[in-house]
Parts: structure tokens; sequence; C-alpha cells
């Protein structure tokens, strides 16, 4: 019983709680409506207050902006007013200057109405005149026009001939002048021998006796020596000597050696005379190798191809004009060198060009062409420079120089094969060259005497004054500078003067 009670009273208790708990709860939730609707009214109360000061303060900033925008109006209104009256004043000012232009453009139609007038009559005048210029000169206004540029040109064509005789005698002057300082110092600085070695086709004997040992039993030795050498051996009348012959220098030199050396052994047989070839081939391929190095260590052109040292050797055995090639490759480098230097050019561009530049002689007799051309072409085969493609290719005139070095090379070249002793030159020869000469010259119209003197190196042109103005001189003499170049071989250069003289002779009685 005392259980149930108790849970009776717990389960009473717990209804008390729960409705004591409910009444707390009303209670607070009325007093928090109570504070919100307090809360709510006093915002509401604020925003009406903001609100009415924002209306005021928006209508304070419209009337501000209203009165602005009137006064700018006004001020607007008072520039717009301003300017129309300086335009105004404007339009009355161009008003008053076109009214004067007017009077103006009047007073010039005035003027020229009297300007044509005087034209009309001064075109009769000057009618009347010529008319009266005609009956007096009994010429026409054509005929005195003509005669009158006749005049003028033949005047003109004087001074022109003057002018160009003055300016081609200064540049002319002062050209020579530096060139022969350049040429003088270059020839003073280079030592070199006047007659230089020509190759030897000539084999001594020591006596006549050797000669049948040489053509051998049915001429079996000297056919064997020819085949092997590929020269032909020259057996004559010629005491205690042979003469070699062949195109090629190398294999003449070839066959010089091994012809001394079967002399001396005396052992002259087919068998024997191969061997001797043989190592007389070794020896002059030495002596090529040997020559082209020290033509390359000479002139001071380090690292050339092999190739073209070869081909600096073979020049050692090549003669023109009885002057040895490698001597005048030599002498052609130092010479363009020393003239670069002067300058201010390159040296050793102008070395290289000017000892490589006569290449093509070492094989020209094995292919067609000229041998500038020949060795431009090797030189293009083994990578050299086109400047030293260009030395080499014009040094003779048949390509045109592109660089100061080609020129220096081609000037050295006729230098070292001008010079007092360098070639020697037959007779015959020199004639042909020297009549030749005076036949070009004599070929030109007008030309009344030529003269060729200086060895060939000069020609002299007396020309018909009658024939030929002073203008024309200048133009003749260069045309047959031109003709020569292309027609004649000569050494050096050859200078053409063209003399026009007009004499009067009278005589007293």
């Amino acid at each position: 019983m005392n259980i149930f009670k108790d849970v009776i009273v717990a389960l009473g208790g717990l209804a008390l709680g729960i409705v004591l708990g409910y009444l707390i709860k009303s209670y607070l939730g009325k007093a928090k409506v109570q504070s919100s609707q307090a809360e709510a009214a006093r915002l509401l109360e604020e925003a009406q207050t903001q609100y009415k000061e924002t209306i005021l303060a928006a209508k304070d900033e419209a009337l501000k902006i209203r009165d602005e925008a009137e006064a700018e109006t006004k001020k607007k209104r008072v520039n717009l007013q301003e300017e129309e009256a300086r335009l105004q004043r404007r339009r009355d000012a161009l008003d008053h200057k076109i009214d004067r232009l007017e009077n103006r453009e009047r007073k010039l139609n005035q003027r020229q109405s009297k300007l044509d007038k005087l034209q009309s009559e001064l075109e009769a005048a000057k009618e009347e005149r010529l008319r009266e210029l005609e009956r007096i000169s009994q010429m026409s206004v054509e005929e005195a026009r003509e005669m009158l540029l006749q005049t003028v040109k033949e005047e003109t064509r004087q001074d022109m001939a003057r002018t160009i005789r003055q300016v081609e005698a200064e540049a002319h002057e002062e050209a020579e002048r530096r060139a022969r300082e350049i040429i003088a110092t270059t020839v003073q600085r280079l030592a070199s021998e006047e007659v230089t070695e020509t190759t030897v086709s000539m084999v001594p004997l020591p006596s006549d006796e050797m000669k049948g040992r040489i053509i051998g039993r049915g001429g079996r030795n000297i056919r064997a020596f020819e085949k092997v050498t590929g020269v032909d051996v020259v057996v004559d009348d010629t005491p205690e000597a042979v003469v070699l012959s062949c195109f090629d220098p190398v294999r003449r030199e070839v066959a010089r050696v091994a012809l001394n050396k079967l002399i001396v052994d005396g052992r002259i047989h087919p068998a024997r005379i191969e061997k001797v070839v043989s190592k007389a081939q070794e020896e002059v391929e030495a002596i090529i190798q040997e020559e082209g190095e020290r033509a390359m260590h000479e002139v001071g052109i380090p690292g050339l191809h092999p190739e073209l040292i070869q081909l600096l050797g073979r020049l050692h055995f090549r003669t023109s004009y009885g002057q040895n090639v490698l001597q005048h490759s030599i002498e052609t480098a130092h010479l363009a060198g020393m003239m670069a230097a002067e300058l201010g050019a390159d040296v050793a561009l102008a070395k290289e060009g000017g000892l490589l530049h006569d290449i093509g002689k070492a094989v020209d007799q094995q292919r067609e062409g000229a041998h500038a051309d020949i060795g431009a072409e090797i030189a293009r085969r083994l990578s050299k420079s086109e400047a030293v493609i260009n030395c080499i290719a014009a040094h003779h005139g048949e390509t045109e120089t592109q660089s100061v070095e080609a020129v220096l090379v081609e000037a050295a070249d006729a230098i070292s094969g001008a010079r007092p002793g360098a070639r020697r030159e037959s007779l015959e020869t020199y004639l042909k060259r020297v009549q030749a000469l005076e036949e070009v010259a004599n070929s030109f119209a007008g030309v009344d005497q030529s003269y060729a003197i200086q060895a060939g190196r000069e020609i002299r042109i007396l020309v018909k004054p009658q024939d030929i103005d002073d203008l024309a001189t200048i133009q003749l003499s260069k045309d047959i500078a031109k003709t020569v170049e292309e027609n004649l071989e000569y050494p050096g250069q050859i200078k053409v003067i063209v003399i026009r003289e007009t004499r009067a002779v009278e005589y007293a009685k």
C-alpha cells in the first residue's frame, strides 16, 4: 500500500510540475510579446523620423540642382548672345572685304584690258620689226635661229672639250702622281733578279760517241726512252748535245733528269731506262712539292690546299717569254701585297691572288680555255673565296674586277712582266706587234698618221683637224685604246695619245 501511495504521490507531483511549467511559460511568452511590440513601435517611430529627414534633404538637393541648372543656363545664354554678336561683327567685316575685293577686281579688269591692248600693239611692233630684220638680213627667222643654234653648239662643244680636257688632265696627273709613288715605293722594296732562269731542254753529252749509245741497236734505246717519258729526243748534228722536245715542261724535266742519270751511269738499255725514269719522276715530284711550299712560305700565305701547292711547284718548270712563271707569281704576290699595304687594302687577299693568278698555266696544256679561266675554275673547285677567284679570273681583263685587290693583282702582273729584263721577245714578234698597233690606229676615220714609239708601249696619232674637233679627239683616243685591248696581245700597257693641231703656213717673198 505504501508503494501505491508513493506512486500516487509521485504522479501528483509530476502533474503539478507540468501545470506550473505551463503557467510559467505562458507568462514569459506574454512578457516577450509585449517587449517586441514596444521595440517595433520604437523602430517605426525612428523610421518615420528618418523618412521625413530624407524627404527634406532630397528637397534641399533638388532645389540646389535647380538653382545650379538655372545659373548654368543663364551663363550659356549670355555666351550665346556674345558669340552671336561676334559672328555678326565678322559678317560685317567680310561684307566689307568682299566690297573691296569687288572694287579691286574691277580695277584689275580695267588694267588687263589695257595690258591686252599693249600686248597686241607689242606683237604688231615685233612682227613689223622681224619683217624689217628679215628684209635687212635677207634671212628668215628659222634660218637665223638655226645659225644661232649652230654657233652656240660649236661654242658649247669647245667649252665642253676644254672642260673635259682640264678635268681629265687633273685627274690623270693626280692618278699618275699617286700611282708613280706607290709603284716606285713598291719596286724599291722588291729585290728581284732582272733575268730569271728558264727551263733547260738541251742535255749536254760527254762526247758524240754517247749519241750512238742513246740511240741503241736499231734505235731500241731511244724508242724505249721516248715511250716511257712521252718526250721526243732529237739527236742531230749539234756537237755533244741532244735536244728534248715536249709541250709538258714537267715531263720534259723528268726526261732531262733521267737522261742525265743514264749518261752518268753509262748503262743504257730498255730495262734500265724504265727504272731510271721511275726514279726521276719521284725526284721531280719532290722538287715540285718543295718549290710549291717554298713559294707559299716566301709569300707568307700558309695553309694552302695540297693540290694548289703541287700546281705552284709545277710552275717552276714553266716559262713565259723566258720568264719563270713561279718566280713571276711570287714577284706578283709581293708587288700586289706592297701596293695593297700602301692603299690600306687587304694585304693577305692581294698576296694570295697574286700568287695564284697564273695557277692555270700549270695545266693549260691539258685543258681547253684561257689560263685565267682554268685557274679560276680550279680555285672554285678547291673552295677558295670569291674574292680570290675574281683576282685570278680578272688579271688579264677577261672578267670584270670586283675589288681593289683584283685591280692590284692585275697591275702587279703587268709590272712584273713589263719591267726591264723580265721577259724577252723575238724581233719578228716585236715588229709584228708594232705594225699591228699602227694598223689599228690607221683604221679609224680622220687619222692622218700614227707612230708606235717607246718599244710599242706608246702610240701617237695625228688627226686631220678639219675632220675631227677637240671633243672628238677625246672619244677617238678611248675608241682606239678599247680596240687595242680587244684585238691585240701585248705585255704591260700601251699609252694612246691623239694630237690635233691646226697649222697656218705662209711664205714671205
